[in-house]
């Protein structure tokens, strides 16, 4: 990539920013990613008011124009995997077939989003009055402010930003400062397919910054969040005391359960994909594993043993199943509930070292703790790398039980070969998101995605639910 800086987008044009930040290779603490514009407060202040200046007429923009200019960057978008999830793997950590699958996944839900822009539809009503009519319509929220975390780089960026242009509105995007690179590109391919001059900005930098900015300006009609608990708590009570719209995505401490009926084979392949792949640096990531004591020990091993199996290295070199930890940061974070889980009674059965590869980088091996109790911050608080920990739980019920047993709500999961048991988990887990017999990380784009508790907030993200928040409704009456 080229060590030119990467410049912000504001009101169509390319500007340079107040400073640069660096972006850094996790793989490889040798490779420079490439340099990324920081804006300062007047560079969001102008991208907020071209937004608001651009709104109105994107909002009228021909729904035909509208659908195809998404269906550009989608094509694009999809053209290009290979390039792009090239890009994100190496900015990211995640190992290349991760970060081809995000890309793809991408250009799928701008896709989607192009023929939401045709189906969009209204309510012509009865009213109770004689020669009244009643008409219900959707309109756009005005200017929509995103704030992208680092871990999805293009695919919750997309996910954002395709329903918002979608349904008329003109965007601010904030990516995470932490991996530009991703989101820049997504950015430029929206500016060359076409997008009007104020429509879409792109705003690097510090989210003290431009984060602030988004949040505290009244002309942002609606804030979409995804991050950390104590960063959307802030945003949310900023956002509501200006009476903004705010949809929140943060944390999760999701379970999977493991039934003594369980195909043995599936409850360990849902457990490595859902706890340890992508690094664990998932919100949707199953953290605890609770497994009924039938089959407790028999799993633990075979889980053991699957984990020696597993190649944590480069995330482009070919084989690789787990990638590096992002940054410093956040490798300091999971030694630290390494060293906790243990000083709290837990035992490490396997792995929890740094390791060394060819290239200097932030490589940890899987670490897997067992011995466990609901009450330890290990099971009560979210990690965010690889990292899982096994409760055991005597039976079903206080499986259940256990599973609920978290502030957080988003993804919940269980392996089991009884339908009775799984369908009362699906009605009974307090969780947005419900799996069976598969990893509790990993989802369709076309469907709503969310969770419940400290999970999220506001209206579901993904699929036609997404309208919900990028839209507001309107009622007219009409008389005779």
């Amino acid at each position: 990539m080229s060590t030119q800086p990467h410049h912000n987008y504001i009101a169509g044009e390319w500007v340079a920013g107040a400073s640069v930040s660096r972006n850094q290779n996790p793989s490889d603490l040798g490779d420079l990613v490439g340099e990324y514009a920081q804006a300062d407060q007047a560079q969001a202040d102008q991208a907020i008011a071209a937004a608001r200046a651009a709104a109105p007429a994107w909002a009228g923009f021909g729904v035909q124009a509208r659908a195809d200019l998404l269906e550009r960057v989608g094509v694009e978008l999809l053209a290009r995997r290979d390039e792009l999830g090239q890009l994100l793997s190496r900015e990211e950590g995640k190992t290349l077939p991760e970060g081809v699958g995000e890309v793809v996944r991408a250009g799928n839900i701008f896709k989607f989003f192009a023929g939401e822009v045709l189906r969009r539809t209204g309510d012509l009503v009865a009213s109770v009055r004689p020669g009244v009519d009643v008409e219900v319509t959707r309109e756009p929220m005005g200017v929509v402010g995103i704030i992208a975390p680092w871990n999805f780089p293009i695919a919750i960026p997309a996910w954002k930003i395709a329903p918002a242009l979608a349904y008329g509105n003109a965007v601010v995007f904030k990516p995470a400062d932490l991996c530009p690179g991703s989101s820049w590109a997504l950015a430029k391919i929206i500016a060359d397919a076409g997008v009007p001059a104020g429509a879409f900005n792109l705003v690097m930098g510090r989210g003290s910054v431009v984060g602030e900015a988004l949040v505290n300006d009244r002309r942002v009609d609606a804030i979409s969040f995804t991050g950390s608990v104590e960063t959307g708590q802030r945003i949310a009570a900023k956002a509501i005391a200006r009476m903004a719209k705010i949809q929140m995505e943060m944390g999760g401490k999701n379970p999977l359960v493991v039934l003594d009926d369980a195909d043995l084979k599936v409850a360990v392949e849902c457990a490595v994909n859902g706890a340890f792949f992508s690094t664990g640096q998932r919100c949707t990531a199953s953290s605890r594993l609770i497994v009924t004591a039938g089959i407790h020990d028999r799993f633990v091993a075979a889980l053991t043993e699957r984990l020696k199996g597993l190649t944590i290295d480069h995330a482009l070199k070919a084989g690789t199943h787990i990638g590096p930890v992002v940054d410093q940061s956040q490798l300091n974070q999971d030694l630290k509930y390494i060293e906790l889980a243990k000083s709290e009674g837990g035992h490490l059965a396997y792995g929890g070292n740094l390791l060394k590869r060819d290239t200097e980088g932030f490589y940890l091996e899987p670490a897997l703790f067992t011995q466990t109790t609901a009450a330890m911050r290990i099971n009560q608080e979210e990690v965010f790398g690889p990292v899982a920990s096994v409760i055991l739980a005597r039976d079903y019920d206080e499986a259940l039980h256990l599973a609920n047993d978290t502030p957080f709500g988003l993804s919940s999961g269980i392996c089991t070969t009884s339908l009775k048991f799984a369908s009362h988990y699906r009605r009974n887990a307090q969780a947005g998101m419900v799996m069976v017999n598969l990893p509790t990380a990993g989802v369709d784009y076309h469907v709503p995605f969310g969770g419940r508790k400290g999970s999220s907030y506001g209206p579901r993200e993904q699929g036609r639910y997404a309208a919900e928040f990028f839209t507001t409704v309107k009622t007219s009456y009409i008389g005779a």
